[in-house]
């Protein structure tokens, strides 16, 4: 990592957005300072963690340009808020649980030097031992959900049928409709264009919608096997699942309005609404675990039924 004085030299900026994962990210910001391969400014945004990243960070990386929350403002806000301050041509979303490797950084650049109208490319993403991650595919439709659910549960259990697609499917170049932002490289050109990222949704489902908006001005989106990151996956919300679930059913929703049409979101909401109904009538009877569940069905049940535009804030 270079030097914050050295900004106009400056090839690629990197945002990292951090809530609550303060070991993941003092590695992930190691790995930026051993592996970036060229000149690279690094912006931390933190999420007003309560586990002391922000102070280990200014302490151990006093280069990073810190960014510090007082709030949890979600990840497509806080990555605007990276976005902002930076300085370079390229901007690289990294994950605070995600690692660089020797090479990498300079091979998605290098993609984008070779092609002036590709928007935004990312690379093979890979557990600790190896294990290729999901990190691209189609445009959510119910049908096309479905089955990339059964590849992730595949790869996930290691089924022998699942690893064999997902690693023939990472083994060659592709324009998929969209790119995990664990770790994706775009151009600031192509980011300005389409406005950055969608601050409405505050977790999961940012990046596709990105990848599409990007698509749809005419921006190219890739995958390479060229370059390959280290993934330890979910970890930011590992300590709040229910929050997470919900956010997951809220950023849902607002993908297939904005991309699916009504028809499609009604049956959405209605899917969601009666899972959630049955998952309440379940949780019936004493004791403070049911309750706390049935309250968990109401906020999904309150999302799913409240009107489009209107979705409620817990």
């Amino acid at each position: 990592m270079s030097s914050p004085h050295a900004a106009a030299a400056h090839r690629v900026s990197a945002v990292v957005v951090s809530y609550n994962t303060r070991e993941d990210l003092l590695r992930c910001l190691d790995s930026l300072r051993r592996h970036a391969g060229l000149p690279c400014q690094v912006i931390v945004v933190d999420n007003a963690s309560a586990d002391g990243s922000a102070e280990a960070v200014a302490s151990a990386f006093p280069e990073v340009r810190l960014i510090g929350n007082a709030e949890n403002a979600g990840f497509s806000r806080a990555n605007n808020q990276g976005l902002r301050e930076a300085k370079a041509a390229y901007v690289l979303f990294l994950n605070s649980d995600a690692e660089l490797t020797a090479g990498a950084l300079p091979a998605l650049a290098a993609t984008l030097d070779a092609r002036p109208r590709l928007g935004a490319v990312g690379p093979r993403l890979q557990s600790a031992d190896g294990t290729v991650e999901v990190s691209f595919g189609p445009p959510l439709t119910p049908i096309a959900e479905w089955r990339q659910r059964r590849l992730v549960r595949g790869v996930k259990r290691r089924r022998t049928t699942a690893m064999r697609r997902i690693e023939a499917e990472a083994a060659v170049e592709r324009e998929p409709a969209w790119l995990s932002a664990a770790c994706l490289l775009a151009r600031r050109e192509a980011l300005d264009a389409v406005g950055g990222f969608d601050e409405g949704f505050f977790l999961y489902e940012e990046d596709v919608d990105l990848c599409i908006r990007l698509r749809q001005a005419g921006w190219g989106v890739l995958f390479t096997p060229s370059a390959r990151v280290i993934h330890h996956l979910g970890r930011s919300m590992q300590s709040d699942r229910p929050r997470a679930r919900l956010e997951y059913q809220r950023s849902h929703l607002r993908y297939y309005g904005k991309h699916n049409g009504p028809a499609l979101t009604a049956a959405l909401r209605l899917f969601i609404g009666g899972g959630a109904a049955l998952g309440w009538l379940r949780a019936l009877g004493p004791g403070e675990a049911r309750r706390l569940r049935r309250r968990r069905h109401t906020e999904v049940l309150r999302l799913a039924l409240a009107a489009p535009g209107h979705d409620p804030v817990v």
